[in-house]
C-alpha cells in the first residue's frame, strides 16, 4: 500500500473509531438517564413496609359527640385511604347494651359491619374490646365472669374475619398479683378463641400494663400462640394522680421507645397513636421515625392503625396527619 493510500485508510479508520466512540457514549449517557429514570419510578411505587388500618377510636368524637352512625366507619375509612379496619366495641354500646348484648344484637352488629366493609372493599381488622369486666380481677370468680363477657366478642370476631380481639388488663394493682390474675385470665380466654382462629392480644393502656417489661413478661408466662399485645405509641402512663387507668394527670410513665422494643417480640398488631403537629408534619410527642424502625427491626409487616387522639386538630385532619406521616417514615425504611 502506498503512503497516500495508507493515510487515507488510517484517517478512515480513525474518523470511524471516533464515530463508534461517540455513540458508544451517547448510548451509555441513555442508559444511565433510563436507568436514572426507572429508579425515580421505584421509588414513587415504594409503599410503607405495613398495611394502613384505622382505629375507630380516632372518630370517637363524631360518634359521639355529633351523632354520627358508627355503622359509616367503613365508608370513611375507606374514603381515606385506608385498607384495614379496627373496630370500639363501646362505640356500639348504646344499641348493645339495650338489648342486653343478646344473640340477635350480636348478629345485627356482625352482619352490618360486614356489609360495609364488603361493600367499600375494606378488611376487617380486629375489635378493642371495653367495659367486659377486669381480666385481672384478684377475686377468682370475677375473672372468670370477664372471661366469659368476651366470649361473645371473640365469636363476633371470628364470623367478622378478623385475626383478633384487643382487650385490657385491668383488675388488683399489686405487681406479683397482677401478674398472676393476668395470666390466669388471659390463658382462659386465648384458650377460648384459639378453636375460633382469634388472638388474645393486649394493649398497653393504663396501670401495670403500660409497663411493658411486666406485661411481656405475662406473655411469656401464657406461653399461647394466640396470645399476644397490640404495642401502642402512645399509652405508656403507670401511674396517675387519682389512681384511675385513663383520666386524671399521669404522675409516673414507661419509656415509650424501650416498651414498645419489649412489645414487639409479642405484637400481632401495632398501634400508631398522635396527638399534635409541628409546621413539617412530625409529631411532637413521638419520633416516628425511630419508633417505627423498632417495629421494622422486629421483623413486623401487618397492620399499623391510625389512633389519633389530640385536640388541635379535627379528627378528620389529624387522621390524616398521622397517616401521612407513617407513608413518609415507613416508606424511608422500606
Amino acid at each position: 500500500m502506498n503512503r497516500r493510500k495508507f493515510v487515507n485508510s488510517t484517517a478512515k479508520t480513525g474518523l470511524a473509531l471516533t464515530f463508534l466512540g461517540a455513540y458508544a457514549c451517547k448510548e451509555n449517557k441513555k442508559e444511565e438517564k433510563i436507568d436514572a429514570t426507572e429508579e425515580v419510578v421505584e421509588k414513587s411505587m415504594a409503599e410503607p413496609f405495613f398495611k394502613l388500618s384505622l382505629a375507630q377510636w380516632s372518630i370517637n368524637k363524631m360518634i359521639r359527640n355529633d351523632g354520627v352512625d358508627p355503622y359509616t366507619f367503613a365508608e370513611k375509612a375507606a374514603g381515606w385511604g385506608f385498607t384495614g379496619l379496627e373496630y370500639v366495641s363501646q362505640l356500639y354500646n348504646a344499641e348493645l347494651e339495650a338489648a342486653n348484648f343478646s344473640e340477635e344484637a350480636m348478629q345485627n352488629f356482625v352482619d352490618k359491619c360486614n356489609t360495609e366493609a364488603k361493600k367499600h372493599g375494606l378488611e376487617n381488622v380486629l375489635i378493642m374490646i371495653d367495659r367486659q369486666g377486669d381480666l385481672a380481677a384478684s377475686d377468682e370468680k370475677e375473672r372468670k365472669e370477664a372471661v366469659e363477657n368476651h366470649h361473645k366478642w371473640v365469636d363476633a370476631a371470628a364470623a367478622m374475619g378478623c385475626h383478633s380481639i384487643r382487650v385490657n388488663l385491668n383488675g388488683v394493682q399489686e405487681p406479683e398479683n397482677w401478674v398472676a390474675a393476668s395470666v390466669d385470665g388471659l390463658s382462659q380466654l386465648a384458650t377460648y378463641a384459639k378453636d375460633k382462629n382469634i388472638n388474645i392480644i393486649v394493649e398497653n393502656h393504663g396501670g401495670l400494663s403500660s409497663n411493658a417489661a411486666m406485661l411481656a413478661s405475662v406473655m411469656t408466662k401464657v406461653n399461647m400462640d394466640n396470645c399476644g399485645t397490640l404495642p401502642d405509641f402512645g399509652n405508656f402512663c403507670i401511674k396517675r394522680e387519682s389512681g384511675d387507668y385513663y383520666e386524671s394527670k399521669c404522675i409516673e410513665e414507661y419509656n415509650k421507645y424501650k416498651g414498645v422494643e419489649e412489645l414487639m417480640p409479642h405484637a400481632k398488631a401495632v398501634s400508631a397513636k398522635a396527638y399534635d403537629f409541628d409546621e413539617n408534619g412530625d409529631e411532637t410527642k413521638i419520633d416516628f421515625a425511630r419508633i417505627l424502625k423498632l417495629v421494622k427491626d422486629a421483623g413486623y409487616s401487618g397492620y399499623v392503625g391510625v389512633e389519633y387522639e389530640g385536640e388541635n386538630l379535627s379528627e378528620e385532619d389529624g387522621i390524616l396527619a398521622t397517616k401521612n406521616l407513617l407513608i413518609k417514615e415507613g416508606t424511608a425504611l422500606a
